[in-house]
């Protein structure tokens, strides 16, 4: 099944580090978090994947070119004869298609334009900047057995900010950034090809009227998910996943 990654934004609430590289580019720890996101389906069997490229996309392209030294140490011989030899065998059994969506796509229409790509009638789809520990596996099975279109998965975020607790106009308590009992779409959807009778022609944004259209059908799950999820939207949000990483923290690291 085909992993569609959408990688296409400007990500402009975090310009201190997209006014030079690609959201998906921002590194957590060493590597750029659409590795992490890729390794996160990966642990589950997923690895052929579709990445909708726009804003800075020759950069993602180039990294993925280059990702095989970046990733070894090897000996560099310039005499003609075994010019490049490689010490360690660090790579990730992928396949990446790197498909140009447009620079100022909206998400529907980046969806929409890598219809041909994709083969089977099942297959993936999150953003490029959302960090989870969603078991992909029981994803899938929920999806099947609803026996919807699209499945999308819900999370409670957490407030960004700390809530008081008040009682006749007089402060009890505060509670410093709690989680949220309202759910949002944490992106790791799966979608049945079905889904494309709900993109229009037009340029769209996915989350308006595809996944309003689907939700007004009765055509849309949501697979409920209470454990880790953080979406990387700005600076601060970088320097979180960062410092969880650092400290070994970090519970999307499925993988060994």
């Amino acid at each position: 099944m085909k992993t569609v990654i959408l990688c296409g934004g400007r990500g402009t609430r975090m310009r201190e580090e997209t006014e030079f590289r690609p959201k998906p580019l921002v590194e957590v720890g060493d590597k750029p978090m659409i590795w992490h996101i890729m390794k996160i389906y990966s642990y589950y069997g997923c690895n052929d994947f579709i990445l909708c490229v726009g804003y800075k996309g020759h950069m993602i392209k180039q990294y993925f070119m280059e990702m095989y030294w970046r990733n070894n140490d090897f000996t560099l011989s310039t005499s003609g004869e075994d010019p490049v030899i490689y010490h360690t065998k660090n790579n990730e059994k992928w396949k990446v298609t790197i498909v140009d969506t447009g620079l100022d796509t909206l998400t529907g229409g980046r969806i929409k334009r890598i219809q041909n790509y994709l083969d089977g009638e099942e297959f993936m789809l999150t953003y490029g900047d959302g960090l989870s520990n969603v078991n992909i596996h029981e994803l899938l099975a929920f999806h099947r057995a609803k026996g919807k279109v699209a499945t999308l998965t819900g999370v409670h975020p957490i407030s960004p900010f700390g809530v008081m607790d008040v009682q006749n106009e007089i402060v009890t308590s505060f509670r410093e950034k709690p989680v949220l009992e309202d759910m949002v779409n944490g992106g790791y959807m799966v979608l049945n090809k079905k889904v494309f009778d709900y993109i229009p022609e037009e340029d769209c944004a996915f989350e308006q009227e595809p996944l309003k259209r689907l939700a007004a059908d009765a055509e849309l799950a949501v697979y409920r998910h209470n454990d880790f999820w953080t979406a990387v939207d700005t600076y601060k949000d970088v320097e979180k996943v960062n410092q969880l990483w650092k400290r070994e923290e970090s519970a999307w690291k499925l993988w060994n």
